[in-house]
């Protein structure tokens, strides 16, 4: 692997390995229609930051500090894995497209757009370009109200004081007027939760897990994960596959069985849905392509026993990439034993989901080519997958 290409998959490693933070931003606008600005903000920031768990009520207030026009508030819940730095950096971008010019003078001006970092997490941070959490915050009466119809239970880092305290201690005494009009969660357009059971499949590398984990993030989805590097039998069947295919298989099977059985049939009802990175029949598929024809007949029988106790996805998506990127991200990710699998191999097992996929005519499948998409660093393709998935 030459260095660019460990340094790409380096980059996407750390990205998809960060963890969720809850970040809380400030939206105000008093130019021109400070609704649609606050929506479009809204929009943009889902697109580009994360998703949006929450948004507060509008409120109505006074500029403060310079003559203007009445200010439209609100404040969102947003879960990001963005560092603080380029969150700011993000969040001016927005301001900068929207129209908002910022100079060197401190003194307050009209705005179609503000976007003020609150918090994220508990990140306390004090640079000349950004402090977290705001420094004004605990006197703004009309930034601690739509925080406290966020998350009223949050703590301030440094006070120790949830919103509701330092709301009630506020000496910020500005009169604010909750508006009757509710900003739209674009989150809703992305709507999940109407599937119970999602399952994530595809061929070696095509980004099943990734996918699955990002998803299962994001949607507050009980994620089940194929337990593949606790296989003792797969880096022995890389290297012997005449003598391990049958016990590989076997074992497969058998976890794959045990924890689709355990994990979905008692669906954990305090989430929206599960999300899965197989399905079980690629069991099936993949013994196919290694078995032997004695011990495929014998796996075979074995298979559809247990196939008919497990319940089916709602939907089923196949993620499907071209064998020389297959390769690619095989090579990228340096799992060692996986470095000596074939084209030809990788094509048989493709071929085996393809014929599989004709067979399902009362399942809800997605083919979904992401040749060329970056879906773990760029959340603009990762949102395309979603509508892809979405569109019956």
């Amino acid at each position: 692997m030459n260095s660019k290409g460990l340094n790409q998959f380096n980059v996407k490693i750390e990205t998809l390995s960060k963890p969720l933070q809850h970040l809380y931003l400030s939206l105000g606008s008093n130019m021109g229609n400070k609704f649609e600005h606050l929506q479009e903000a809204v929009n943009v920031i889902f697109e580009e930051l994360g998703a949006i768990e929450k948004i507060s009520p509008v409120y109505k207030t006074p500029a403060m500090g310079f003559e203007g026009d009445d200010f439209l508030n609100c404040v969102l819940w947003v879960k990001t894995r963005l560092s603080a730095n380029k969150v700011l950096r993000t969040v001016l971008d927005i301001e900068q497209k929207m129209g908002r010019k910022r100079g060197g003078s401190k003194n307050y001006t009209s705005r179609p757009i503000d976007i003020d970092i609150l918090f994220l997490d508990d990140l306390q941070k004090d640079t000349k370009k950004l402090k977290i959490p705001h420094p004004e915050l605990e006197n703004r009466r009309f930034v601690l109200q739509p925080m406290a119809d966020v998350q009223p239970s949050f703590e301030h880092p440094v006070s120790g004081k949830n919103m509701i305290r330092l709301l009630a201690e506020t000496k910020d005494e500005g009169p604010i007027e909750k508006m009757s009009k509710w900003l739209s969660n674009p989150r809703k357009d992305y709507n999940l939760a109407q599937f119970n059971y999602i399952a994530i499949e595809g061929n070696i590398g095509a980004g099943k897990t990734s996918l699955a984990t990002k998803l299962a993030g994001d949607f507050n989805a009980k994620l089940i994960l194929e337990r593949f590097k606790d296989n003792p039998f797969l880096p022995k069947f890389y290297k012997d596959p005449a003598r391990y295919a049958f016990p590989l298989e076997m074992s497969f099977l058998a976890d794959r069985y045990q924890q689709l059985l355990d994990d979905i049939t008692q669906f954990d009802l305090f989430r929206d849905c599960v999300i899965a990175d197989y399905e079980v029949y690629k069991s099936l598929i993949f013994a196919k392509v290694t078995l032997a024809e004695e011990e495929f007949s014998l796996y075979k029988k074995l298979f559809q026993l247990m196939y008919k106790e497990l319940p089916r996805p709602d939907i089923y998506v196949y993620l499907y990439q071209d064998t020389d990127q297959l390769l690619e991200n095989i090579r990228q990710r340096g799992r060692s034993y996986e470095k000596d699998i074939q084209e030809e191999y990788l094509q048989k097992i493709h071929d085996g989901y393809f014929e599989f996929i004709k067979t399902q005519h009362e399942t809800n499948i997605r083919i979904i080519d992401i040749s060329g998409k970056d879906f773990v660093n760029s959340r603009k393709d990762y949102l395309w997958i979603l509508r892809e998935m979405l569109t019956s």
